[in-house]
């Protein structure tokens, strides 16, 4: 920590942190108060970043205040809502963290199924406020994903093939840019800043309120159905579950079986098809359109029942646990048999047990909203694909286990085509315009000239203010 307190003195005076301390209302957490260890961390323990300060933001004038003085003291400037991002980017070293988790509030309309939402909250929260309304909101499959990053970047949750991504449920945004202004984006006001808050990820401000409109779900039919690790399986789920009922959307984990009660001892660590399941209406027509799956092959083991939707983010409680990873991901239409081999092939040779290879179906309500209608654009898809490696030990060799993902993905690549911002590691530019085309790419760029030349959000997977 020596060296932070070194910047800190350096580059800031007392005075200036004395001044900011009185205008906020929140907590600044700096070097050498107790908190800031655990402050400064993140959920990938492989990131150990150092910042200058921290702004737990208690309000968005606490945020624009946080903001100004990254301006003012030409630090770099990063935002934290969960601490979920894949390449740390939610931190910094030597700069200003904006730390959203107190902004947590939540409010529901039930009459207008709506929620007026802040970006300190988690999937968790919101589906556990919007339950006793019957209502519910399609976000991020963990529970402590903050909504923040996770609405900025599109939103595949538990219902994108039911009711689209999270953005496609977004009415407003309030957010303050870079300089300092507190805006609302919607439809109606600022539509071209509310056009790239809807896939651009953290660009063009921070958010500091969504407006969401909010879906019907009550009761639905999830759970766990485990298959056998083959081609077949995979190939069958991959042609059916971008077919299937609307109202069924799965995550599919090629993994070690984790020894779970339901699962015969003898299949505890063995390579497995984890088909998790999530449908939305009555549980009978959600049984018939599991069939197909259960027809693959004689499932391992299962566990799907009626259950209230804020129960299903108990299927993954193990990606909320602080862990070393590393990601790479993409959509797709298809897999070809050569892919799917290189897939179980590298999952006979992991370097971690805790490795998976995760396919989901898309289509549905995700496919039919236009591709240009907001900045995430891969919306005709079928398919998308993501490698992930996770080990538990910072000490561990994180090269061996990256290598281990690049390897596999090199395999997978040439059937895919774009990817989504909020799965990218710390890939480079040329990443980045996979995730957006070219035209979607400059039309963000010429939004981000207008909402912040000097590009002071930079610490995200940046796209540069266009000259």
């Amino acid at each position: 920590m020596v060296r932070v307190h070194v910047v800190t003195r350096e580059r800031l005076n007392s005075g200036a942190i004395a001044t900011l301390r009185d205008r906020i209302f929140g907590d600044l957490i700096l070097p050498d108060d107790p908190r800031y260890d655990t402050a400064r961390r993140v959920v990938n323990v492989t990131v150990d970043r150092y910042p200058a300060l921290i702004v737990r933001a208690a309000d968005a004038y606490d945020v624009i205040q946080g903001i100004e003085f990254a301006r003012e003291h030409d630090l770099p400037l990063a935002v934290r809502s969960g601490g979920h991002s894949a390449s740390g980017l939610s931190t910094t070293d030597g700069g200003v963290v904006v730390d959203l988790s107190r902004m947590n509030a939540i409010d529901i309309d039930p009459e207008r199924a709506t929620a007026q939402v802040q970006p300190g909250a988690t999937s968790a929260d919101l589906a556990g406020h919007a339950q006793p309304h019957g209502l519910a909101l399609s976000t991020g499959d963990s529970a402590t994903v903050g909504l923040g990053g996770l609405t900025l970047g599109g939103g595949i949750g538990w219902f994108v093939r039911a009711h689209g991504l999270t953005i496609d449920n977004l009415r407003a945004v309030e957010v303050a840019t870079a300089d300092g202004r507190l805006l609302t984006a919607s439809a109606d006001e600022h539509a071209d800043l509310f056009w790239a808050l809807r896939g651009g990820g953290g660009n063009f401000g921070i958010a500091t309120r969504f407006e969401f409109q909010l879906r019907p779900v009550g009761t639905v039919l999830g759970g766990v159905l485990i298959l056998p690790a083959s081609r077949e399986v995979i190939e069958g789920y991959l042609a059916y579950a971008p077919q299937a009922d609307e109202g069924l959307t799965t995550i599919a984990d090629l993994m070690r079986v984790p020894p779970l009660p339901f699962v015969p001892e003898e299949q505890h660590g063995e390579l497995a098809f984890v088909v998790m399941v999530c449908f939305v209406g009555p549980a009978d027509e959600g049984q018939r359109a599991l069939e197909p799956l259960r027809a693959l092959a004689t499932p391992i083991a299962e566990m799907v029942a009626p259950l209230p939707y804020p129960e299903m983010f108990a299927f993954t409680e193990a990606g909320t646990v602080p862990h070393g990873g590393s990601i790479r991901a993409g959509f797709a239409d298809t897999l070809p048999p050569d892919a799917i081999d290189a897939i179980l092939d590298a999952m006979e040779n992991q370097t971690s047990p805790l490795g998976i290879v995760q396919l989901r179906g898309l289509g549905g309500a995700l496919a039919r909203v236009p591709a240009d209608a907001t900045a995430f654009a891969h919306r005709d898809r079928a398919l998308f694909v993501a490698i992930v490696n996770v080990w538990m030990d910072p000490a561990e060799d994180a090269a061996m286990h990256r290598a281990w993902v690049t390897n596999l993905w090199d395999a997978v690549w040439p059937a895919a085509s774009g990817t989504y911002v909020n799965f990218l590691d710390d890939d480079g530019e040329e990443r980045i315009h996979d995730a957006y085309p070219d035209a979607t790419f400059r039309r963000l760029a010429d939004v981000k000239r207008r909402y912040d030349p000097d590009n002071l959000f930079r610490l995200n997977q940046n796209i540069p203010p266009m000259p």
